[in-house]
């Protein structure tokens, strides 16, 4: 029986089925972890809905996240979460670069190659960026780290981090804006350990 649970949230255009979840998953099952990694819908509104209820359900007892899932993974208060190169302001992003049709770089379940950003799903990613950062209490600041790659050319958000969380649980590596299997086994894996399985 698996003793502990981790839930890893994907980035934007990508899939439960990424590199990342693969990669975590060899890690963990031999040390008596599972890793749960959802397709997440494109709709924010309706991933919001999605990941608290999995959250209610599977009752994780760690959650990792990158990019766009680290704006969700933040909102789900009450859990651990590691944040790693979180974007959290992806209205804006969008809207400056990503409007039009968008191909997803990993197998979804559903069969889905491609997803239409429009303003509709902008108007979304604001909805659900005006309820960042609202619960945070001294147990919540306790329980949130944030990962930073130093060479991250796509987003920067550490002074959201940093304005709500403080720096003591801020980490800076070196490493762009995807996770490569090296910052994943030297940067992120390790701290996954120490938190599922302390020192």
């Amino acid at each position: 029986m698996m003793k502990k649970k981790v839930l890893y949230l994907h980035g934007f255009a990508s899939a439960g089925s990424s590199g990342t979840a693969v990669q975590m998953r060899s890690h963990l099952y031999p040390m008596g972890a599972s890793v749960l990694s959802p397709d997440i819908p494109v709709s924010p509104l309706e991933a919001m809905d999605m990941l608290r209820k999995m959250v209610e359900e599977e009752r994780p007892d760690l959650i990792v996240a990158t990019s766009m899932g680290a704006l969700y993974a933040e909102q789900l208060y009450g859990t651990p979460r590691l944040l790693v190169n979180p974007s959290f302001h992806m209205a804006r992003l969008l809207m400056l670069r990503g409007m039009g049709r968008q191909e997803f770089r990993n197998k979804r379940a559903d069969g889905a190659r491609d997803f239409k950003v429009d303003r509709p799903l902008i108007a979304e990613f604001q909805q659900v960026e005006k309820q960042s950062f609202s619960h945070i209490d001294a147990a919540e600041k306790g329980r949130v780290y944030g990962l930073f790659g130093l060479q991250d050319k796509k987003v920067n958000c550490q002074p959201d981090f940093k304005k709500h969380y403080g720096k003591d649980n801020l980490i800076l590596f070196q490493g762009e804006h995807y996770l490569n299997g090296q910052v994943l086994g030297t940067v992120v894996m390790p701290l996954v350990e120490k938190l599922l399985f302390g020192e």
